[in-house]
């Protein structure tokens, strides 16, 4: 899927949960979504243009001089529900972290294990902000068709969260077992010199 289509289909799915603004869109995009996607600011306003271009969204007078609020037609919720129904194309991991402790040996037991721990306290934060979100959601949304859902990816970042902090003990204890050296043998095509 190319990546106008996922962008479509985050400004076209957040429209389909409420009219709004372009900068409540942007807003909803970044707190809501953002959990799990992220979308480029750069990409929101230029595609919004398109959709309204297309016909897929349409711009009405905003409460304030100046500003617009878009609304999803007929013909954006057919886009969205085909973007939807297009297959998940995995895309390579980029893990700085692990990236980090594959090549450990360099930086030693005692740095990789500074990195675990940061890694691990992230991985708590954000699972107390998974609990928190869930809270707010249910109670805000309660009524919402959308409720189910909403928590469906909510259940998916706490799950992710609690692996990641099973994972980080499990690393740590590992590097409990190893010397605290530091390999820093310059390499020379590749050879340790």
């Amino acid at each position: 899927m190319a990546r106008r289509d996922q962008t479509e289909m985050a400004v076209l799915g957040a429209l389909s949960m409420q009219p709004m603004t372009a900068y409540a869109l942007r807003e909803a995009i970044r707190e809501v979504l953002g959990h799990f996607w992220s979308e480029s600011f750069g990409q929101i306003y230029p595609t919004l243009n398109a959709l309204e271009g297309e016909g897929h969204v349409q711009r009405q007078e905003g409460p304030r001089a100046g500003s617009s609020i878009f609304t999803i037609t007929g013909s954006g919720a057919a886009r969205l529900r085909d973007l939807l129904n297009e297959p998940v194309k995995s895309v390579p991991p980029r893990n700085g972290l692990l990236l980090r402790l594959f090549f450990g040996r360099h930086l030693g037991a005692g740095k990789c294990r500074e990195l675990l721990q940061d890694a691990k306290a992230d991985a708590e934060r954000r699972l107390r902000d998974y609990d928190a979100l869930a809270r707010t959601v249910a109670e805000e949304d309660r009524d919402s068709p959308d409720l189910p859902y909403a928590l469906l990816t909510v259940s998916a970042g706490r799950h992710s969260a609690e692996a990641a902090v099973a994972w980080a003990d499990e690393a740590l204890a590992l590097l409990d077992t190893l010397p605290e050296t530091v390999h820093d043998t310059p390499l020379e095509n590749g050879e340790p010199r």
